[in-house]
């Protein structure tokens, strides 16, 4: 058994042991009723005190991977049934300074799960936009990229039919309904027969955004303790909606196919998981597209176990190559599939809109809870997409925006050819707007952070990916929409500089 611990990580040393056990046991490198070395024999295959090893051997008792017996030892019970003692290990603490204080303590008024969120990723997201700095870190639309002049001519089309007809006189300006504009979802309705789903106006629900989506699925799905099955790595904020409304949540490793399905049954027999969530096509942070087999997979299990996938596919029309595989929802023959799109990438950046097709009892109950949130959406937004749409500009501009992307997504990876050298290794995307990087064991990751700082040059380090803290150390997430050409060429120098001189000597 090769066990491999990090001392520059930020991990704990029994969390970094207890991942590799349980992507070991994920990937049935360690099939069921496999004995485990005794916890003197891996602390000195691990080079670690037995104290460690007596740690990471009772989380992996406490998700249910391994249980111990007197004289035994420690085996793995992975497809073992039964209920899980899965328990989170963050506890609230008291603070007596509270009766004593004379103001208002305003931290011991916001609830702890909201105090405990990894702000990592935003913290890290916000300063890359300050100071003029060249950002590879966000995930977002170039303001070039979205066609302004047809926008401006669709916005002045509205204004003087609203003007002209006293009938839609406070059309423009009117509030919409919870569901959103009928003539969007509509549009949207047409849009998704073009991707092989087939969805009436009365299955699809408006949002502003993919995490409002999720925000709303999980307060209509989600009771404290229930459990959620997700791919890792995994976006910082489907964890953190997720984690917020109670979940307890079981990550599934991906490999170059997406979620390793065939390790996911188990999960489902032991903790009856309310949803599996999937990132589809070109996930983030990996831009990897899940096999068609791995697809028909995961929906074989959804049926046979009755458990509802919701499918984010916010990326799937920037595509580079000219076959996109069917989503899950298109592939669906039981309406088990929840699924997302977002229009984030592919319209205006600031103006967001999104969607979630469902069956209707879920679009019906999901309209009641933005009823008691929100008075309306925005009409402005939804009309201007809506004319987009119908009279074809998107799908126009769809093409220019992929031809853009591509030449950018082509640029990094020829700037990062020459990061081979250090050893840094990537896969070119075939979609989507990250590169998913792995550095060498002897690149420090902080140094590298630190120095491409200075340099003016931002992009997201792995670790905020794995939420566990597993082995994402050695990656990074590059962003190539939001950058122009010429700041990619500069970026990518910069970036370069900063990897030779984070390498360390030996």
């Amino acid at each position: 058994m090769n066990i491999t611990v990090n001392h520059r990580s930020q991990t704990p040393i029994y969390r970094q042991i207890k991942n590799q056990i349980k992507e070991m046991i994920l990937k049935e490198e360690l099939p069921d009723d496999s004995v485990l070395p005794s916890e003197r024999v891996m602390a000195k295959i691990a080079d670690v005190h037995r104290n460690t090893i007596i740690k990471a051997y009772n989380e992996l008792k406490a998700d249910g991977f391994i249980s111990a017996s007197q004289g035994k030892g420690y085996r793995v019970t992975y497809r073992s049934v039964g209920e899980s003692s899965f328990e989170q290990n963050e506890t609230k603490e008291k603070n007596e300074d509270l009766k004593k204080s004379k103001s208002v303590l305003w931290s011991h008024l916001i609830r702890q799960p909201v105090l405990d969120l990894e702000t990592t990723f935003d913290d890290l997201f916000s300063r890359s936009y300050d100071n003029g700095n060249i950002s590879f870190a966000g995930g977002i639309a170039a303001p070039e990229s979205y066609y302004g002049a047809d926008l401006a001519l669709i916005l002045e089309q509205l204004i003087a039919e609203s003007k002209e007809s006293k009938e839609k006189k406070d059309d423009l300006y009117a509030y919409t309904p919870y569901q959103g504009l009928f003539e969007l979802r509509q549009a949207i309705s047409v849009f998704l027969q073009g991707k092989g789903i087939n969805a009436r106006h009365g299955e699809i629900q408006i949002v502003s955004e993919t995490n409002q989506a999720i925000d709303y699925l999980t307060e209509l799905f989600i009771d404290e303790g229930d459990v959620v099955i997700t791919e890792e790595p995994i976006s910082p904020d489907v964890f953190r909606e997720l984690r917020l409304a109670g979940a307890k949540i079981i990550t599934v490793p991906v490999d170059e196919e997406g979620m390793i399905t065939d390790r996911i049954e188990p999960l489902i027999v032991k903790y009856h998981p309310k949803f599996i969530y999937v990132n589809s096509s070109y996930h983030d942070p990996t831009g990897i597209i899940m096999s068609l087999r791995r697809r028909k997979a995961l929906l074989k299990l959804s049926y046979q176990y009755h458990v509802p996938i919701i499918e984010d596919d916010g990326a799937s029309e920037i595509c580079y190559q000219e076959k996109q595989t069917p989503s899950l929802k298109a592939l669906d023959t039981r309406n088990s599939v929840i699924y997302i799109y977002s229009f984030a990438l592919t319209f205006a950046p600031g103006i967001r809109v999104a969607f979630v097709v469902a069956p209707r009892v879920v679009i019906k109950n999901f309209s009641h809870l933005i009823s008691l949130r929100l008075v309306s959406f925005d009409s402005l937004s939804q009309r201007l997409l809506c004319t987009y749409m119908k009279n074809g500009t998107y799908q126009k501009n769809l093409r220019g925006i992929c031809e853009d992307y591509r030449k950018k997504r082509d640029l990094m990876c020829d700037c990062l050819k020459a990061a081979e050298d250090f050893g840094v290794t990537f896969n070119k995307p075939k979609g989507g707007v990250y590169i998913w990087c792995k550095l060498p064991e002897n690149m420090n990751l902080s140094r590298l952070l630190e120095l491409a700082g200075k340099k003016g040059v931002t992009f997201i380090p792995g670790s905020v990916f794995f939420p566990y803290g597993t082995k994402g150390e050695q990656y990074i997430r590059l962003n190539y929409s939001y950058p122009g050409l010429e700041q990619i060429e500069k970026g990518m120098d910069l970036l370069l500089e900063a990897m030779e001189q984070s390498l360390e000597k030996d």
